[in-house]
């Protein structure tokens, strides 16, 4: 018998995911799996051309996946490919360009993709007042697009994906480019919203996003899966729990014998030299030979998880 979409427990699945462009010998995503359940944050971490933003459009419908055997993908039991529409009514999309119409003000904006999901009337603007609160922009509704700052256009393009109650919150990488405090109040909105239930699929290159907001963290290289888990057990269990960041390589001359005679793991990354062990104690006995401005001895993270396992930082432009 099938399983409908109602008994899966999984509300996005994935199996054996292949994306090339054009007649290019090298796949954008090559061979991805991975399955979302309900009601949790499902983050997919990477460099810039890791495959995450084409694996995200392919899930909606935007792109199509290269047709192989035993190859698919299913959103509420919908192929995106064949599909899209239902995929989409039920969830709200947040992409990684800003795609206001400037000739509309806040509350237009909302109203006309209120329109699409036929909410019209005193509950449309029901809806957007509820929204516009939520994302702490009821002060700007009647306000033009190019008034608004960076942040408070990306929160109002999250106010407009939740204009239907969608089931499914999908996100492109929504914070890039807004600065800490504006970062910040989107995280706990999301938090927000996936305590009410929301299941929520974010691409983003932000390790401490990642680690904020995600239940499970999917890493992509290169196209491929790199690693897959809760943020913090990837961490306990593939990397050493303290760090050493040392500025410049001058400086950790003058340190390098005695990290090599206490056998603590070197990573060499531009000027910044990395220490990594899990005895405090010996990177703190390390530290004293240096200056306070030299190093920065701090717990070990997601951006180290990633150095180690693909030597390039999550940051990487590639």
């Amino acid at each position: 018998m099938k399983m409908s979409i109602h008994e899966s427990k999984n509300i996005i699945e994935a199996k054996n995911v292949f994306k090339t462009y054009g007649d290019s010998a090298t796949n954008a995503v090559s061979g991805v799996s991975f399955s979302v359940p309900y009601g949790v944050c499902f983050g997919m971490l990477g460099p810039n051309g890791a495959g995450k933003s084409t694996m995200m459009k392919m899930i909606y419908g935007v792109c199509l996946r290269d047709k192989k055997e035993n190859s698919a993908i299913k959103v509420f039991g919908h192929d995106p490919g064949v599909n899209a529409l239902p995929i989409r009514f039920l969830s709200g999309i947040v992409p990684q360009e800003d795609n206001l119409d400037e000739e509309l003000n806040v509350e237009q904006n909302l109203k006309v993709f209120c329109k699409f999901y036929n909410i019209r009337g005193e509950q449309a603007d029901k809806r957007i007042a509820e929204l516009l609160s939520f994302m702490e922009l009821s002060e700007k509704q009647h306000h033009g697009i190019k008034q608004l700052s960076g942040g408070m256009k990306r929160r109002l393009i999250i106010a407009r994906a939740l204009l239907n109650n969608p089931r499914l919150l999908i996100l492109d990488e929504p914070t890039t480019g807004l600065d800490p405090q504006v970062r910040h109040l989107i995280w706990d909105k999301l938090r927000h919203l996936k305590r009410d239930g929301m299941t929520i699929l974010l691409t983003t290159h932000y390790m401490d996003e990642a680690f904020q907001i995600c239940d499970t963290v999917f890493i992509m290289d290169k196209g491929k899966r790199v690693a897959e888990g809760d943020p913090q057990e990837l961490v306990d269990k593939h990397i050493e729990s303290y760090v050493m960041e040392i500025y410049s390589k001058e400086s950790f001359s003058i340190i390098s014998k005695d990290v090599s005679e206490k056998c603590c793991r070197v990573d060499e990354s531009g000027d910044a030299v990395r220490i990594y062990s899990g005895d405090y104690e010996k990177l703190r006995e390390f530290s004293k030979h240096l200056g306070i401005k030299d190093f920065n001895l701090r717990q070990s993270n997601l951006e180290d998880l990633f150095l180690k396992i693909t030597g390039s930082g999550l940051n990487a432009q590639q």
